[in-house]
Protein backbone atom coordinates (compact mmCIF):
# COMPACT_ATOMS: atom_id res chain seq x y z
CA UNK A 1 0.00 0.00 0.00
CA UNK A 2 1.25 3.48 -0.83
CA UNK A 3 0.15 6.97 0.07
CA UNK A 4 0.44 10.14 -1.98
CA UNK A 5 1.95 12.25 0.80
CA UNK A 6 5.54 11.42 1.62
CA UNK A 7 5.81 10.73 5.37
CA UNK A 8 8.60 12.04 7.58
CA UNK A 9 10.84 9.80 9.66
CA UNK A 10 9.05 10.95 12.81
CA UNK A 11 5.86 9.37 11.47
CA UNK A 12 7.49 5.95 11.69
CA UNK A 13 8.51 6.59 15.30
CA UNK A 14 4.88 7.29 16.14
CA UNK A 15 4.24 3.56 15.77
CA UNK A 16 4.53 1.91 19.20
CA UNK A 17 5.62 -1.48 17.90
CA UNK A 18 8.32 -0.01 15.70
CA UNK A 19 9.64 2.11 18.58
CA UNK A 20 10.03 -1.03 20.66
CA UNK A 21 11.79 -2.96 17.89
CA UNK A 22 14.02 0.01 17.12
CA UNK A 23 15.04 0.71 20.70
CA UNK A 24 15.71 -2.97 21.34
CA UNK A 25 17.92 -3.17 18.26
CA UNK A 26 19.93 -0.01 18.94
CA UNK A 27 20.78 -0.67 22.56
CA UNK A 28 21.76 -4.29 21.93
CA UNK A 29 23.87 -3.19 18.94
CA UNK A 30 25.82 -0.82 21.18
CA UNK A 31 26.31 -3.73 23.56
CA UNK A 32 27.58 -5.87 20.68
CA UNK A 33 30.27 -3.32 19.89
CA UNK A 34 31.35 -3.48 23.53
CA UNK A 35 31.61 -7.26 23.23
CA UNK A 36 33.78 -7.02 20.11
CA UNK A 37 36.18 -4.66 21.87
CA UNK A 38 36.08 -6.59 25.16
CA UNK A 39 36.83 -9.94 23.51
CA UNK A 40 39.76 -8.49 21.56
CA UNK A 41 41.26 -7.04 24.74
CA UNK A 42 40.46 -10.06 26.90
CA UNK A 43 41.99 -12.63 24.53
CA UNK A 44 45.08 -10.53 23.85
CA UNK A 45 45.65 -9.88 27.57
CA UNK A 46 45.43 -13.60 28.32
CA UNK A 47 47.48 -14.95 25.43
CA UNK A 48 49.57 -12.08 24.11
CA UNK A 49 48.76 -13.44 20.64
CA UNK A 50 47.53 -11.05 17.97
CA UNK A 51 46.55 -14.09 15.86
CA UNK A 52 44.26 -15.55 18.53
CA UNK A 53 42.74 -12.14 19.14
CA UNK A 54 41.98 -11.85 15.42
CA UNK A 55 40.57 -15.40 15.30
CA UNK A 56 38.13 -14.71 18.14
CA UNK A 57 37.15 -11.45 16.42
CA UNK A 58 36.38 -13.37 13.22
CA UNK A 59 34.17 -15.73 15.21
CA UNK A 60 31.81 -12.80 15.84
CA UNK A 61 31.06 -12.77 12.08
CA UNK A 62 31.61 -16.19 10.50
CA UNK A 63 28.78 -18.15 12.20
CA UNK A 64 26.29 -15.65 10.83
CA UNK A 65 26.95 -17.05 7.37
CA UNK A 66 25.60 -20.51 8.15
CA UNK A 67 22.89 -19.14 10.38
CA UNK A 68 21.78 -16.63 7.77
CA UNK A 69 21.21 -19.31 5.14
CA UNK A 70 19.54 -21.91 7.35
CA UNK A 71 18.41 -20.76 10.78
CA UNK A 72 16.86 -17.54 9.48
CA UNK A 73 13.92 -19.59 8.22
CA UNK A 74 12.85 -20.13 11.83
CA UNK A 75 11.49 -16.58 11.55
CA UNK A 76 8.98 -17.89 8.99
CA UNK A 77 8.14 -21.18 10.70
CA UNK A 78 7.39 -19.77 14.16
CA UNK A 79 5.78 -16.56 15.48
CA UNK A 80 8.36 -13.85 14.88
CA UNK A 81 7.93 -12.09 18.20
CA UNK A 82 8.63 -15.38 19.94
CA UNK A 83 11.69 -16.05 17.78
CA UNK A 84 13.09 -12.59 18.51
CA UNK A 85 12.46 -12.80 22.26
CA UNK A 86 13.90 -16.31 22.61
CA UNK A 87 16.91 -15.37 20.49
CA UNK A 88 17.62 -12.34 22.68
CA UNK A 89 17.24 -14.36 25.90
CA UNK A 90 19.59 -17.12 24.74
CA UNK A 91 22.20 -14.60 23.56
CA UNK A 92 21.94 -12.79 26.89
CA UNK A 93 22.57 -16.02 28.80
CA UNK A 94 25.48 -17.07 26.58
CA UNK A 95 27.19 -13.69 26.89
CA UNK A 96 26.58 -13.66 30.64
CA UNK A 97 28.53 -16.94 30.87
CA UNK A 98 31.28 -15.34 28.80
CA UNK A 99 31.41 -12.53 31.35
CA UNK A 100 32.37 -14.92 34.19
CA UNK A 101 36.04 -14.18 35.02
CA UNK A 102 38.39 -17.00 34.11
CA UNK A 103 36.14 -18.62 31.49
CA UNK A 104 38.43 -20.99 29.52
CA UNK A 105 39.41 -19.66 26.11
CA UNK A 106 38.05 -22.72 24.25
CA UNK A 107 34.68 -22.32 25.99
CA UNK A 108 34.74 -18.60 25.23
CA UNK A 109 35.18 -19.31 21.51
CA UNK A 110 32.37 -21.86 21.56
CA UNK A 111 30.04 -19.40 23.28
CA UNK A 112 30.85 -16.74 20.68
CA UNK A 113 29.92 -19.14 17.88
CA UNK A 114 26.67 -20.17 19.56
CA UNK A 115 25.67 -16.58 20.30
CA UNK A 116 26.15 -15.57 16.67
CA UNK A 117 24.26 -18.60 15.39
CA UNK A 118 21.34 -17.78 17.66
CA UNK A 119 21.44 -14.18 16.43
CA UNK A 120 20.59 -15.24 12.84
CA UNK A 121 16.90 -16.15 13.36
CA UNK A 122 16.46 -13.21 15.73
CA UNK A 123 17.82 -10.81 13.14
CA UNK A 124 15.56 -12.32 10.48
CA UNK A 125 12.55 -12.00 12.78
CA UNK A 126 13.44 -8.37 13.53
CA UNK A 127 13.52 -7.44 9.84
CA UNK A 128 10.39 -9.36 8.89
CA UNK A 129 8.45 -8.03 11.89
CA UNK A 130 9.28 -4.44 10.99
CA UNK A 131 7.81 -4.98 7.53
CA UNK A 132 4.67 -6.48 9.10
CA UNK A 133 4.26 -3.50 11.41
CA UNK A 134 3.84 -1.09 8.48
CA UNK A 135 1.23 -1.52 5.77
CA UNK A 136 2.36 1.65 3.98
CA UNK A 137 5.43 1.13 1.75
CA UNK A 138 6.76 4.67 2.06
CA UNK A 139 6.34 4.71 5.82
CA UNK A 140 8.20 1.41 6.00
CA UNK A 141 11.05 2.92 3.97
CA UNK A 142 11.23 5.81 6.47
CA UNK A 143 11.51 3.27 9.29
CA UNK A 144 14.47 1.72 7.50
CA UNK A 145 16.06 5.16 7.18
CA UNK A 146 15.80 5.50 10.94
CA UNK A 147 17.35 2.07 11.42
CA UNK A 148 20.17 2.83 9.01
CA UNK A 149 21.00 6.12 10.72
CA UNK A 150 20.71 4.80 14.26
CA UNK A 151 22.60 1.53 13.70
CA UNK A 152 25.55 3.29 12.08
CA UNK A 153 25.54 5.89 14.85
CA UNK A 154 25.37 3.15 17.48
CA UNK A 155 28.30 1.36 15.88
CA UNK A 156 30.34 4.56 15.89
CA UNK A 157 29.52 5.25 19.53
CA UNK A 158 30.05 1.66 20.59
CA UNK A 159 33.41 1.29 18.88
CA UNK A 160 34.59 4.78 19.84
CA UNK A 161 33.65 4.43 23.50
CA UNK A 162 34.15 0.68 23.80
CA UNK A 163 37.88 0.78 24.38
CA UNK A 164 37.55 3.51 27.01
CA UNK A 165 34.75 1.72 28.85
CA UNK A 166 36.53 -1.65 28.83
CA UNK A 167 39.68 -0.02 30.14
CA UNK A 168 37.69 1.54 32.98
CA UNK A 169 35.43 -1.32 34.09
CA UNK A 170 37.19 -4.39 32.64
CA UNK A 171 36.23 -6.86 29.93
CA UNK A 172 34.02 -9.01 32.19
CA UNK A 173 31.82 -6.08 33.21
CA UNK A 174 31.58 -4.92 29.60
CA UNK A 175 30.38 -8.40 28.59
CA UNK A 176 27.91 -8.39 31.46
CA UNK A 177 26.57 -5.06 30.21
CA UNK A 178 26.06 -6.54 26.75
CA UNK A 179 24.21 -9.51 28.29
CA UNK A 180 21.92 -7.05 30.08
CA UNK A 181 21.11 -5.28 26.81
CA UNK A 182 19.83 -8.55 25.31
CA UNK A 183 17.67 -9.28 28.33
CA UNK A 184 16.26 -5.77 28.19
CA UNK A 185 15.60 -6.15 24.45
CA UNK A 186 13.66 -9.36 25.09
CA UNK A 187 11.49 -7.63 27.69
CA UNK A 188 10.80 -4.59 25.50
CA UNK A 189 9.76 -6.70 22.51
CA UNK A 190 7.70 -9.14 24.59
CA UNK A 191 5.55 -6.44 26.19
CA UNK A 192 5.39 -3.85 23.40
CA UNK A 193 5.02 -5.88 20.18
CA UNK A 194 1.83 -7.71 19.32
CA UNK A 195 1.93 -11.47 18.87
CA UNK A 196 1.32 -12.64 15.32
CA UNK A 197 0.86 -16.16 14.02
CA UNK A 198 3.68 -17.91 12.18
CA UNK A 199 3.96 -16.60 8.62
CA UNK A 200 4.29 -20.03 6.95
CA UNK A 201 3.34 -23.64 7.55
CA UNK A 202 7.00 -24.70 7.75
CA UNK A 203 6.88 -27.11 4.83
CA UNK A 204 9.63 -25.42 2.80
CA UNK A 205 13.17 -26.81 2.64
CA UNK A 206 15.78 -25.31 4.97
CA UNK A 207 17.90 -23.82 2.21
CA UNK A 208 15.09 -23.33 -0.30
CA UNK A 209 15.31 -19.54 0.12
CA UNK A 210 18.58 -19.53 -1.85
CA UNK A 211 16.82 -20.99 -4.88
CA UNK A 212 13.85 -18.67 -4.42
CA UNK A 213 15.96 -15.51 -4.30
CA UNK A 214 18.39 -16.26 -7.11
CA UNK A 215 15.67 -17.73 -9.30
CA UNK A 216 13.84 -14.38 -9.24
CA UNK A 217 15.18 -11.68 -11.57
CA UNK A 218 13.89 -8.75 -9.52
CA UNK A 219 15.39 -9.98 -6.26
CA UNK A 220 18.59 -11.07 -7.98
CA UNK A 221 19.32 -7.53 -9.22
CA UNK A 222 18.74 -6.12 -5.74
CA UNK A 223 21.18 -8.66 -4.34
CA UNK A 224 23.74 -7.56 -6.94
CA UNK A 225 23.29 -3.97 -5.78
CA UNK A 226 24.07 -5.05 -2.23
CA UNK A 227 27.17 -6.98 -3.32
CA UNK A 228 28.70 -3.81 -4.75
CA UNK A 229 29.28 -2.77 -1.14
CA UNK A 230 31.99 -5.43 -1.05
CA UNK A 231 34.18 -3.16 -3.17
CA UNK A 232 33.09 0.03 -1.42
CA UNK A 233 34.45 -1.28 1.92
CA UNK A 234 37.97 -1.89 0.57
CA UNK A 235 39.27 1.36 2.18
CA UNK A 236 38.11 0.15 5.61
CA UNK A 237 40.20 -2.99 5.31
CA UNK A 238 43.19 -0.88 4.25
CA UNK A 239 42.80 1.88 6.86
CA UNK A 240 46.07 1.11 8.66
CA UNK A 241 48.33 0.84 5.56
CA UNK A 242 46.54 3.84 4.05
CA UNK A 243 47.36 5.97 7.09
CA UNK A 244 50.98 4.79 6.97
CA UNK A 245 51.20 5.57 3.26
CA UNK A 246 49.91 9.09 3.91
CA UNK A 247 52.49 9.57 6.63
CA UNK A 248 49.92 10.42 9.30
CA UNK A 249 49.72 9.12 12.87
CA UNK A 250 48.04 5.94 14.01
CA UNK A 251 45.14 7.96 15.41
CA UNK A 252 44.17 8.67 11.78
CA UNK A 253 43.21 4.99 11.37
CA UNK A 254 40.16 5.57 13.55
CA UNK A 255 39.22 8.66 11.55
CA UNK A 256 39.51 6.76 8.27
CA UNK A 257 37.30 3.99 9.65
CA UNK A 258 34.72 6.46 10.96
CA UNK A 259 34.43 8.53 7.76
CA UNK A 260 32.30 6.04 5.81
CA UNK A 261 29.65 5.32 8.49
CA UNK A 262 29.48 9.03 9.33
CA UNK A 263 28.87 9.79 5.67
CA UNK A 264 26.27 7.02 5.57
CA UNK A 265 24.33 8.68 8.40
CA UNK A 266 24.39 12.03 6.59
CA UNK A 267 23.41 10.47 3.27
CA UNK A 268 20.55 8.48 4.80
CA UNK A 269 19.16 11.64 6.40
CA UNK A 270 19.40 13.69 3.19
CA UNK A 271 17.80 10.98 1.05
CA UNK A 272 15.01 10.47 3.55
CA UNK A 273 14.37 14.18 3.95
CA UNK A 274 14.58 15.41 0.37
CA UNK A 275 14.13 12.49 -2.05
CA UNK A 276 10.88 10.58 -2.49
CA UNK A 277 10.77 6.80 -2.37
CA UNK A 278 10.00 6.61 -6.09
CA UNK A 279 12.93 8.88 -6.97
CA UNK A 280 15.26 6.91 -4.73
CA UNK A 281 14.42 3.73 -6.60
CA UNK A 282 15.00 5.48 -9.94
CA UNK A 283 18.37 6.77 -8.73
CA UNK A 284 19.67 3.45 -7.44
CA UNK A 285 22.01 2.93 -10.39
CA UNK A 286 23.54 6.41 -10.09
CA UNK A 287 23.89 6.21 -6.31
CA UNK A 288 25.53 2.78 -6.53
CA UNK A 289 28.14 4.17 -8.95
CA UNK A 290 29.03 7.30 -6.95
CA UNK A 291 30.98 5.50 -4.17
CA UNK A 292 33.12 3.88 -6.86
CA UNK A 293 33.89 7.27 -8.40
CA UNK A 294 35.06 8.45 -4.97
CA UNK A 295 37.38 5.44 -4.71
CA UNK A 296 38.82 6.06 -8.18
CA UNK A 297 39.83 9.54 -6.97
CA UNK A 298 42.36 7.87 -4.65
CA UNK A 299 44.52 7.45 -7.76
CA UNK A 300 45.39 11.13 -7.17
CA UNK A 301 47.14 10.17 -3.89
CA UNK A 302 45.00 12.42 -1.67
CA UNK A 303 46.15 13.68 1.71
CA UNK A 304 44.31 12.90 4.93
CA UNK A 305 41.61 15.58 4.75
CA UNK A 306 40.71 14.97 1.07
CA UNK A 307 40.73 11.21 1.76
CA UNK A 308 38.32 11.66 4.68
CA UNK A 309 36.04 13.77 2.50
CA UNK A 310 36.11 11.18 -0.28
CA UNK A 311 35.30 8.35 2.12
CA UNK A 312 32.49 10.36 3.69
CA UNK A 313 31.07 11.08 0.23
CA UNK A 314 31.27 7.39 -0.64
CA UNK A 315 29.46 6.55 2.58
CA UNK A 316 26.76 9.15 1.91
CA UNK A 317 26.03 7.74 -1.56
CA UNK A 318 26.21 4.24 -0.06
CA UNK A 319 23.02 5.00 1.87
CA UNK A 320 21.28 3.75 -1.29
CA UNK A 321 21.58 0.35 0.39
CA UNK A 322 18.64 1.24 2.66
CA UNK A 323 16.39 1.56 -0.39
CA UNK A 324 17.75 -1.71 -1.80
CA UNK A 325 17.10 -3.71 1.37
CA UNK A 326 13.67 -2.15 1.97
CA UNK A 327 12.61 -2.88 -1.61
CA UNK A 328 13.91 -6.44 -1.32
CA UNK A 329 11.90 -7.16 1.83
CA UNK A 330 8.81 -5.49 0.38
CA UNK A 331 8.95 -7.61 -2.79
CA UNK A 332 9.27 -10.87 -0.85
CA UNK A 333 5.97 -12.44 0.31
CA UNK A 334 5.51 -12.27 4.07
CA UNK A 335 5.70 -16.04 4.54
CA UNK A 336 9.20 -16.11 2.98
CA UNK A 337 10.74 -12.95 4.43
CA UNK A 338 12.73 -14.64 7.17
CA UNK A 339 14.59 -17.06 4.91
CA UNK A 340 14.95 -14.69 1.95
CA UNK A 341 16.16 -11.90 4.22
CA UNK A 342 18.75 -14.28 5.65
CA UNK A 343 20.06 -14.99 2.14
CA UNK A 344 20.27 -11.26 1.43
CA UNK A 345 22.17 -10.42 4.63
CA UNK A 346 24.48 -13.40 4.25
CA UNK A 347 25.40 -12.38 0.72
CA UNK A 348 26.05 -8.83 1.88
CA UNK A 349 28.32 -10.01 4.67
CA UNK A 350 30.23 -12.41 2.41
CA UNK A 351 30.69 -9.67 -0.19
CA UNK A 352 32.15 -7.36 2.45
CA UNK A 353 34.54 -10.00 3.72
CA UNK A 354 35.67 -11.07 0.26
CA UNK A 355 36.03 -7.46 -0.88
CA UNK A 356 38.19 -6.53 2.09
CA UNK A 357 40.36 -9.61 1.51
CA UNK A 358 40.81 -8.92 -2.19
CA UNK A 359 41.63 -5.30 -1.40
CA UNK A 360 44.39 -6.42 0.94
CA UNK A 361 45.73 -8.80 -1.70
CA UNK A 362 45.73 -6.04 -4.33
CA UNK A 363 47.51 -3.63 -1.98
CA UNK A 364 50.16 -6.26 -1.31
CA UNK A 365 50.70 -6.95 -5.01
CA UNK A 366 50.64 -3.29 -6.06
CA UNK A 367 52.64 -2.09 -3.08
CA UNK A 368 50.19 0.76 -2.50
CA UNK A 369 46.94 1.06 -0.55
CA UNK A 370 45.76 4.06 -2.57
CA UNK A 371 46.34 2.18 -5.85
CA UNK A 372 44.38 -0.80 -4.55
CA UNK A 373 41.49 1.47 -3.52
CA UNK A 374 41.48 3.17 -6.94
CA UNK A 375 41.51 -0.25 -8.64
CA UNK A 376 38.54 -1.35 -6.53
CA UNK A 377 36.76 1.80 -7.68
CA UNK A 378 37.39 1.05 -11.35
CA UNK A 379 36.16 -2.54 -11.06
CA UNK A 380 33.23 -1.42 -8.93
CA UNK A 381 32.19 1.27 -11.41
CA UNK A 382 32.13 -1.22 -14.28
CA UNK A 383 30.01 -3.64 -12.25
CA UNK A 384 27.75 -0.82 -11.04
CA UNK A 385 27.01 0.17 -14.64
CA UNK A 386 26.06 -3.41 -15.51
CA UNK A 387 23.79 -3.73 -12.47
CA UNK A 388 22.25 -0.31 -13.20
CA UNK A 389 21.40 -1.42 -16.73
CA UNK A 390 19.72 -4.55 -15.37
CA UNK A 391 17.83 -2.40 -12.87
CA UNK A 392 16.65 -0.10 -15.66
CA UNK A 393 14.98 -3.05 -17.37
CA UNK A 394 12.98 -4.15 -14.34
CA UNK A 395 12.36 -0.97 -12.32
CA UNK A 396 8.69 -0.09 -12.48
CA UNK A 397 7.60 -3.59 -13.47
CA UNK A 398 5.76 -5.89 -11.11
CA UNK A 399 8.03 -8.28 -9.19
CA UNK A 400 8.03 -11.85 -10.44
CA UNK A 401 6.43 -14.44 -8.14
CA UNK A 402 8.96 -16.46 -6.16
CA UNK A 403 9.63 -20.07 -7.10
CA UNK A 404 7.77 -22.59 -5.01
Amino acid sequence: MKTNAAPRMTAALANREFRALWLAEVQSLIGDQLTIVALAILVYDRTGSALLSAVVYSLTFLPALAGGLGLSQLADRYPRRTVLVVSSLIQGVLIAIMAIPGTPLALLCGLVVLARLVNAPGNAAQNALTREVFTDDDLYLKSQDIRGISTNTAMLLGLAGGGLLVSQVGASWALALDAATFLLSAAVVRFSVSRRAAASDGNGSWFGAVKQVFGNRHLRVLVWFSWLVGLAVVPEGLAAPLAAEMGVGKQAVGWLLAADPLGFVIGAFLLSRFVSAEQRRKLLGVLAALPMVALIAFALQPGLIPALLLLAAAGAAGAYLITVSATFITWVPNELRGGAGGVYRTGLRVAQGVGAGLGGLAADRLGSATSAIALAGVVGLLLAVLVALSWGHINGSSPEPLLS
